[in-house]
């Protein structure tokens, strides 16, 4: 049996489901009985329906069948934002803050927000549940650069400390690690249009006014201020994301290209059932510019989608000693698959792992371009654990399991980071990563697993199977401090 999610709009009804065991080549998808299309991947999209509509539908895959119905959305009224009394202008030079804001305050669950073709200019944006909003193919929703239009701050978290950020382009929920996930939910945003922001400009200028008023902080913490990964690191943490969803549930972005945020693109605190599909995450000139990253976080999927990051592609996060330990909310649930890095660092678990993450799976994923590959990372303070991965059927550079360096300010936490239980399975892995600013290529090895340089810990249970790299492979494995690890089917091509 699949294990089938589905979404519906007014005019369509996607599906994804967990790959199976079984090796399948394609999967033919009949939509009330007739033939729809096939999927060599593991999601399909019917389009082109009757709004408030039953369909059945039926997945072939071998000699099985599975069926169930589905219902499309109804359809919304739409609100245009360049019409009276909004006249949201796409000149990308008027400031359009307020009369945004307000066509989202207005819509109801009836309503559909609708931005045309056009650059409409703005500061940060509240969005409330039960909201669709509809960016157009060639409108971009474009951020300032200015600090001041992203005021005020809100309590947020980066690098897994909790802290007062400036609000982001979008901003969905408000963050309280104590409270359940529904300060926002039931939440759209699609259309092939773009969400933009000041990008590693508005980045600069935070930093430096951050750095100002920390001045006195910043010097205090002498040699201290050593354990992170540059002097910017501290001022760096108040920065914006483009989209923040905090405490929120149910928000499903579909066919957006996100770029240029401040720092993290999509950030999701605290949060459960999230999908996007189909987006393209852009911030190669971005420091800390990571696409996709599910911070303590359930439920949250990511597929066919593409990468071009100056970070990470997707990095899974739960918080930095000892807040992390203490909150103690994992990130789990996690699923990324069909997805392409371009550039940039590859799909990540950690650094920031304190409070927990488990149940991870990555399938039908080409990351051979970044420069990471798929990276499990922590640092020795950091407590909490990695465990149940499950990573297969992927093109990488290499797979790494290791401590790091940097970010490795705060308190340590009682016990040190537990990784365990991971699985590699059907990987090309070149032992060629290309570095994301340079674009220079250099080699290593394609399996790189060192514990934390402890007796009394060391990395757990780990396999490998089916792993095919070049004849020429330079490097094959580097394997330190860890127990139970299991290598078999080690291919060369």
């Amino acid at each position: 049996m699949l294990d089938i999610h589905s979404f519906a709009t007014e005019d369509s009804i996607s599906l994804w489901w967990e790959k199976p065991e079984e090796h399948i080549d394609c999967y033919d998808l009949e939509l009330n009985g007739a033939f729809a299309g096939t999927a060599s991947k593991t999601h399909f999209e019917f389009t082109g329906l009757e709004p408030d509509t039953d369909y059945s539908v039926s997945i072939r895959y071998s000699d099985e069948c599975e069926s169930a119905s589905y219902r499309t959305g109804k359809m919304r009224v739409r609100i245009d934002v360049t019409l009276p009394p909004y006249n949201a202008a796409g000149d990308g030079k008027t400031l359009n803050t307020e009369a945004l804001q307000k066509a989202l305050d207005d819509a109801s669950s009836d309503n559909c927000i609708y931005i045309p073709r056009g650059v409409f200019m703005t500061g940060a944006l509240r969005v409330h549940s039960n909201t669709e909003l509809y960016i157009d193919e060639g409108a971009v929703l474009q951020g300032t650069s200015e600090s001041k239009d992203y005021l005020p701050r809100i309590p947020s978290r980066f690098e897994g400390i909790e802290a007062e950020c400036y609000s982001s382009v979008l901003n969905i929920g408000y963050m309280d690690h104590e409270a359940p996930a529904d300060s926002a939910e039931n939440i759209l945003i699609r259309g092939g249009g773009t969400i933009a922001s000041g990008g590693h400009v508005l980045a600069e200028r935070i930093i430096q006014e951050e750095t100002v008023r920390l001045a006195d902080y910043l010097k205090a913490l002498g040699s201290k201020i050593e354990e992170c990964e540059k002097p910017e690191t501290i001022p760096g943490r108040v920065r914006p994301r483009l989209v923040n969803i905090s405490n929120a549930q149910d928000i499903h972005i579909s066919n957006i290209t996100l770029r240029d945020g401040a720092s993290w693109n999509v950030h999701m605190i605290y949060s459960r059932n999230i999908t996007a599909d189909h987006c393209r995450f852009i911030s190669e000139k971005v420091w800390n510019g990571d696409g996709w990253d599910p911070d303590s976080s359930e439920h949250c999927t990511l597929y066919a989608s593409e990468f071009w990051t100056g970070d990470d592609s997707v990095a899974i996060k739960s918080g930095k000693n000892p807040e992390g330990n203490i909150i103690a909310r994992p990130a789990r649930a996690i699923r990324v698959f069909d997805c392409i890095s371009h550039s940039g660092h590859g799909i990540m678990i950690g650094s920031e792992m304190s409070g927990g993450i488990e149940d991870v799976a990555f399938w039908d994923n080409d990351i051979s371009s970044s420069s990471n590959g798929f990276e499990m990372k922590g640092t020795w303070k950091r407590g909490g654990y990695v465990r149940n991965i499950r990573i297969r059927d992927s093109a990488a550079p290499c797979v790494t399991i290791h401590a790091v360096p940097y970010n490795n300010d705060g308190e340590p936490a009682p016990d040190k980071p537990l990784f365990s239980d991971m699985s590699f399975e059907n990987l090309h892995l070149s032992g060629i990563r290309t570095d994301n600013i340079t674009g220079e290529r250099s080699s290593g090895p394609v399996i790189d697993i060192d514990g934390f340089d402890n007796d009394t810990h060391t990395v757990k249970n780990i396999v490998f199977s089916g792993i095919r790299i070049p004849e020429s492979c330079p490097g094959i494995m580097k394997i330190r401090n860890v127990e139970d690890v299991v290598v078999k089917g080690l291919l060369t091509e």
